[in-house]
């Protein structure tokens, strides 16, 4: 029995412009890989077999990227929305692919050493069709805390944290879950949520202890670059050229002139050495 994966990276970036203008934002540079492929092999050590890619934006570029997932030692499925259907809705599709094992489903801009083996065991001894990822977020408050009472002040806090239980982008489905979403159309994971909540349906969640870093703007992209040497390089495979990538329709050289001085990444001329190879 294969264990699935799917990924849903049909987003436009709009956030990370104006790189994903040029490279979708599955496809950027973190490292010596991109984003999916962190992704992909992370999964893959935690015995995931069969990886579906649910694309829209630059789909053929994702794609080409990838082939059959061989090299990866992985099976690799691509599905294509035909128009944008949230992040719930292009899990539809795939319905009858999905509709025999509990399936992981996640975000394809999160980087993350969570094990997902034990997130899909938990998920799995659950009776429920959805189970969660949750993450603790602590951001700084700018004010000092006051405690009083009456006309007294009797403590102060200087400046606490303020502790936020976050949706993580990570998901175990069971099969039944899939009639709960409707066909071709647009419906989101906060959508799913609510409905079931409201109809009394059980949702599990599972608390992530391990890093987790959602690349959704670009200071987000520059921490996962300092963070790649240190968390994600040592899953590190043998490096896939970009060799195989369809350049048709590709925006000209001149788009790389955009990019110059926002990062200074060392990753950053590595890539636009290469696109520039293959364009000429």
């Amino acid at each position: 029995m294969k264990v699935k994966a799917v990924i849903l990276c049909g987003g436009l970036g709009s956030r990370l412009k104006p790189f994903t203008d040029i490279i979708p934002k599955p496809l950027l540079p973190i490292g010596e890989k991109s984003v999916l492929e962190i992704q992909i092999e992370h999964l893959k050590n935690n015995g995931f077999d069969h990886i579906f890619l649910a694309t829209n934006y630059k789909s053929s570029y994702i794609e080409n990227f990838f082939g059959d997932g061989s090299k990866y030692g992985i099976e690799l499925t691509i599905s294509k929305e035909e128009k944008p259907l949230g992040t719930a809705g292009p899990v539809k599709l795939l319905q009858n692919e999905l509709k025999d094992e509990p399936f992981l489903v996640m975000n394809g801009d999160i980087l993350t050493l969570l094990s997902y083996k034990n997130f899909y065991d938990f998920s799995c001894s659950k009776d429920t069709l959805l189970t969660i990822a949750t993450k603790d977020i602590y951001t700084p408050f700018q004010f000092g805390n006051i405690h009083t009472d009456g006309d007294y002040v009797i403590g102060i806090e200087e400046k606490p944290n303020i502790k936020t239980t976050i949706l993580a982008g990570i998901y175990v489905f069971k099969p039944g879950i899939l009639d709960l979403i409707p066909d071709d159309a647009m419906y989101g994971m906060d959508n799913l949520i609510k409905d079931m909540l409201s109809e009394g349906l059980p949702i599990s969640h599972y608390p992530i202890k391990e890093y987790w870093l959602d690349i959704g703007q670009v200071e987000d992209y520059n921490k996962a670059q300092q963070i790649y040497n240190e968390y994600f390089k040592s899953e590190s495979t043998n490096w896939h050229k970009l060799d195989r990538l369809g350049l048709e329709g590709w925006g000209g050289l001149g788009s790389w002139e955009s990019l110059e001085g926002l990062g200074g990444w060392e990753s950053w001329e590595g890539w636009k050495d290469k696109w520039k190879k293959l364009r000429l």
